[in-house]
């Protein structure tokens, strides 16, 4: 899972104590998993995608994840993490902005507070070495940098190039390629990050620390990432978002952008499977990866079933490797209400949680539903997994999941490059690390699944040996 966190640009390298997970967040949640440091089905091999929350920040996901606003909580109740105060802090030269930037950022906010068992000073220097002050010789100074995040030992935290930290937008819930977050001494909604090249933010003008006075009209004070996001996913159809914007002391202006979701592809098939003789009509629904149109896609699709008066659901995330971990805690909430769906620990030990949304449910919570997952359902896959079995919503079925356990966080850097950042580990609501386990099924493939795999048409979404008087009978005698 991944979150997009961005804090500020730092042009000086600072010693800082603040917790890991106190970062001023990102509005954008990531959370695609990389098993193997590659990224998701429709990015090449070796290019990000895989487990990132992008925090407001933290999670991916990939890369739009949202830390709390308040000190100590990562839910929907605490959505956009707050940086606490900097008890100690000190300048040193800096050799290089995208140096310096990723040594503090790491520093704050890696989950590995040993960093790999160095000393994180001594690495600044030795990893910096021979590059000059003043050098705007960005592949030197990315090298440098690229060298020093390697140091950490963690395949899943890395250097994104520009185009790679581009292709992260496909996880843009909100689709003008800007990064918002709240400002860490005045709470405001900030722009966080420098806008993707090329994007409607970047067009429009949106600058690193201009605040963002409302949304749509909606003024953003005292709002928290997720409302902000909740908000827009309420029209998730609209082609334009007007910010209200402020620039210092200017009058604030409204800027008109449109929003772009063109690269990105409806992740969800669905039809009804079947119907049987005890009268279960049984709805069959694929999620092939969590990007910026999976949360609409899934509720046209519950609907579009709920109409047809199905009665019986099999959610297929077999192979699906993540997204946006936002994208996950939202889908759970069309299935069940105010529910706690993951823990999100950081390296301090600080836990924020995340809750379903309210009064969003979408089919009937008597409806029996089963999860279809295997070694291929990674991160975002397996926080919506755990959360509906946890929550006595859902039976799992097939093989053990893939075990991705940690959340990195993506940040912008000033030079249009991009950190991943393993920032945090999440639990689920029955407080299991899945981390290099993955999630052991109910019942085994051999006993309800196709032979066929998910992407094969028809045979591969044959739900007939699915016994739902079965999956309601151990959802009915689940304690929650």
């Amino acid at each position: 899972v991944s979150v997009t966190a961005f804090a500020p640009h730092a042009h000086q390298r600072q010693i800082l104590t603040s917790s890991p997970l106190s970062t001023t967040s990102a509005l954008r949640y990531s959370s695609s998993d990389d098993k193997n440091n590659d990224a998701s089905p429709s990015i090449p091999v070796k290019d990000f995608v895989s487990g990132v929350v992008r925090s407001t920040v933290f999670a991916a996901s990939v890369a739009f994840a949202t830390l709390s606003n308040q000190p100590a909580a990562f839910a929907e109740d605490a959505n956009a993490n707050t940086v606490p105060a900097q008890s100690t802090s000190k300048t040193v030269a800096a050799p290089a902005s995208a140096y310096d930037e990723t040594w503090n950022l790491v520093k704050k906010y890696a989950l590995d507070q040993s960093y790999h068992g160095q000393d994180w000073d001594e690495a600044y220097t030795k990893y910096s070495a021979g590059l000059d002050p003043s050098s705007t010789d960005q592949d030197r100074v990315m090298k440098a940098t690229t060298n020093l995040v390697a140091s950490l030992g963690d395949k899943y935290s890395r250097v994104l190039d520009k185009d790679a930290y581009a292709r992260i937008q496909k996880y843009d819930l909100i689709g003008v390629g800007a990064t918002l977050m709240p400002d860490p001494t005045t709470k405001e909604i900030i722009v966080g990050a420098p806008p993707v090249a090329n994007s409607a933010a970047d067009q429009a003008g949106l600058k690193v620390g201009d605040v963002v006075v409302a949304v749509n009209g909606m003024e953003t004070a005292g709002r928290t990432a997720f409302d902000i996001i909740d908000q827009l996913s309420d029209d998730p159809n609209a082609g334009t978002i007007t910010f209200t914007m402020r620039s210092g002391n200017d009058s604030p202006r409204d800027v008109l952008m449109k929003r772009e979701f063109s690269e990105v592809r409806n992740p969800v098939s669905y039809r009804v499977s079947e119907t049987r003789s005890d009268g279960t009509k049984v709805g069959y629904v694929r999620i092939a990866e969590f990007n910026s149109l999976v949360k609409p896609s899934l509720e046209s699709a519950l609907k579009d079933l709920e109409s047809q008066n199905v009665n019986a659901y099999v959610l297929d995330v077999r192979g699906n490797p993540g997204g946006a971990f936002q994208s996950a805690v939202e889908i759970a909430g069309l299935f069940m209400s105010d529910k706690l769906a993951t823990d999100v620990v950081d390296g301090n030990g600080i836990d924020l949680k995340f809750r379903t949304s309210k009064d969003k449910i979408v089919i009937d919570e008597k409806h029996p539903m089963a999860i279809w997952v295997d070694g291929g359902s990674a991160s975002a896959s397996e926080v919506l997994s755990g959360a509906l079995r946890d929550n006595c919503r859902a039976v799992i079925m097939g093989d053990t999941s893939f075990g991705k356990g940690l959340v990195q966080a993506v940040y912008g850097l000033q030079n249009g490059r991009g950190l991943v950042l393993t920032v945090a580990r999440y639990l689920t609501p029955a407080g299991t690390d899945i981390n290099k386990v993955g999630i052991v099924p109910d019942v085994s493939k051999e006993d309800a699944l196709p032979s066929a795999p998910g992407f094969v048409p028809l045979i591969g979404s044959d739900t007939s040996r699915v016994d739902f008087k079965d999956v309601t009978q151990r959802m009915s005698m689940c304690s929650d």
